[in-house]
């Protein structure tokens, strides 16, 4: 795999399927009722992330994850130079920001009606309610609403443990199921398995922080919610919280891959043994 502009211009084009398909349903259940329930929604996610990677995995890898590239480029630099750690991270960014431009465009009026129904104004108070759609809020604010006692379920520290672990979990399923070493590996089937690792950790941890595992998924339509008039709401966030869904991912996909490697590729068979 020769990475260059190429690889960059797939980590755009896979990283605005995935944020499509995921911020799409989230607009689609939020603003429609399209979606009934958290799973329907988890798979739709899932599938959007397996697209993606099936998409554009031949050209670049198929991260479209900051998170995912960091633990690659520290812990597989033999195969993922760690000078292409920065032009990865642009090109998701480009890409998810595309998709959350989209989003704005096509449920434009789904949004403001949403708003006038529920009494919000973009920016305003309780207004996480529509900026979901785009960014992630802690807890749920479709399960919870935004008043203080929804707001006491999940501390920062809690919602940053909690976007660490799973992205953490997400990166040691993602390390193994690419392991050619790993003798049960899926191969050709392994971006579906990683989709549905997706899904269910969405279906699991979404009630309390929306489940982002990847900064670009987040920061991307953030900024177009910012620039269309969600404002602080949008960034920092109530809280603060706007760092919690980059350092979360960023600190737990590295911890995910550095457990892999020390607890289950040590003991992989045949060659190329990792020294003690």
């Amino acid at each position: 795999m020769n990475l260059g502009p190429r690889a960059y211009a797939a980590e755009v084009a896979g990283t605005f399927l995935l944020v499509l398909f995921g911020t799409g349903s989230v607009a689609a259940a939020v603003l429609t009722g399209a979606q009934t329930g958290l799973w329907q929604v988890a798979v739709v996610w899932g599938f959007g992330v397996t697209i993606a990677i099936y998409a554009t995995a031949s050209v670049s890898g198929a991260h479209l994850n900051p998170a995912v590239t960091l633990a690659f480029a520290l812990f597989r630099p033999d195969t993922f130079p760690r000078r292409h750690l920065l032009p990865y991270w642009g090109a998701q960014l480009a890409g998810a920001v595309l998709a959350g431009l989209v989003i704005l465009f096509v449920f434009g009026s789904f949004i403001d009606r949403f708003n006038e129904e529920h009494g919000f104004e973009r920016g305003g108070e309780g207004s996480e309610a529509s900026a979901m759609v785009f960014g992630q809020y802690f807890p749920n604010p479709d399960m919870f609403g935004t008043d203080e006692a929804a707001r006491d379920l999940v501390s920062p520290f809690g919602a940053f443990a909690v976007e660490a672990f799973g992205t953490g979990v997400l990166v040691f399923v993602i390390f193994a199921l690419v392991e050619q070493r790993n003798e049960a590996s899926p191969g050709v089937l392994a971006p579906f398995f990683i989709g549905f690792t997706v899904a269910v950790l969405i279906s699991l941890f979404a009630p309390l922080t929306q489940a982002g595992w990847n900064p670009a998924r987040d920061v991307g339509p953030r900024l177009v919610a910012f620039a269309a008039g969600w404002g602080e709401i949008a960034i920092p966030a109530p809280r603060s919280g706007f760092w919690i869904y980059i350092l979360g991912p960023l600190v737990g996909g590295p911890l995910g891959a550095a457990l892999y490697d020390l607890v289950i590729r040590r003991g992989l068979p045949t060659a190329d043994p990792i020294e003690a």
